[in-house]
């Protein structure tokens, strides 16, 4: 079983892998379900981690319906993680309908080589799921990150194991958001999936005093990865794995 961990700052990859996670999706700016990170960042964890991760290519907060230009960049961004061999991207579109946009899938599929690639939770605003899974399927994606179309993976439980049993081992389901160490096991005996993601988060202390530096107020709190969070996890995995 695989235990993935999104992380959002150098500090929270160091911690997750410390606490021996599998693999990272690498992110900047929790607030906003995570964008791209810079380059500076790829290439730092590339050059000083040693687990596997994935970068998150969204190029803005928002919904999933891309124009030419963001996709362009979104191209320039999968072509400089493939550059300095990173092991996977994320990403995912959609159209105005709130179908998978099969074209513009296979063109940034057409830049990822031998990456491994994930369709995110863009999927969690698709108009239809099972359609979507099979157009996800057909691009050639290795995985689908999901919460169920829900806003978090334990209240699309139901739906999660349904897309399991449909994708018949073709794709790989990874429940995610709302997943801890404090649920898992009773979603996993609904699921049955082999993939987990969970940002294992506690929140911390907020330092940020003075003045916002958004005009918008995101989320005033403030959040860190909790090594043990993740150590419960994978005692759990361990223990299911005989």
């Amino acid at each position: 079983m695989i235990l993935e961990v999104p992380v959002f700052d150098i500090k929270g990859a160091l911690i997750a892998q410390k606490a021996g996670a599998h693999r990272l999706e690498l992110c900047s700016s929790m607030p906003e379900g995570g964008i791209t990170p810079s380059h500076g960042m790829i290439k730092w964890a590339k050059e000083n981690l040693e687990i596997p991760f994935f970068v998150m290519i969204r190029p803005r907060s928002g919904n999933f319906v891309y124009s030419k230009e963001e996709l362009e960049i979104m191209l320039e961004d999968i072509h400089f993680c493939r550059e300095i061999g990173v092991e996977g991207v994320v990403f995912g579109m959609l159209t105005n309908e709130g179908n998978v946009h099969v074209s513009q899938c296979l063109k940034l599929l057409s830049a990822t080589g031998n990456m491994q690639t994930t369709f995110h939770r863009a999927f969690d605003r698709s108009s239809d799921p099972f359609l979507a899974l099979e157009d996800i399927i057909n691009c050639g994606f290795n995985r689908i990150l999901s919460s169920g179309l829900k806003n978090a993976a334990p209240e699309g439980a139901e739906l999660l194991a349904n897309l399991v049993e449909k994708a018949e081992n073709q794709i790989i389901i990874m429940p995610g958001s709302g997943v801890d160490d404090t649920n898992i096991n009773e979603l996993h005996k609904i699921i049955g999936a082999q993939e987990y993601h969970s940002s294992a988060k506690i929140e911390v202390e907020n330092l940020n005093i003075g003045p916002s530096m958004s005009s918008v107020n995101i989320d005033s709190k403030e959040w860190t990865v909790s090594p043990e969070k993740i150590k419960n996890i994978l005692e759990w995995m361990r223990e299911v794995s005989f």
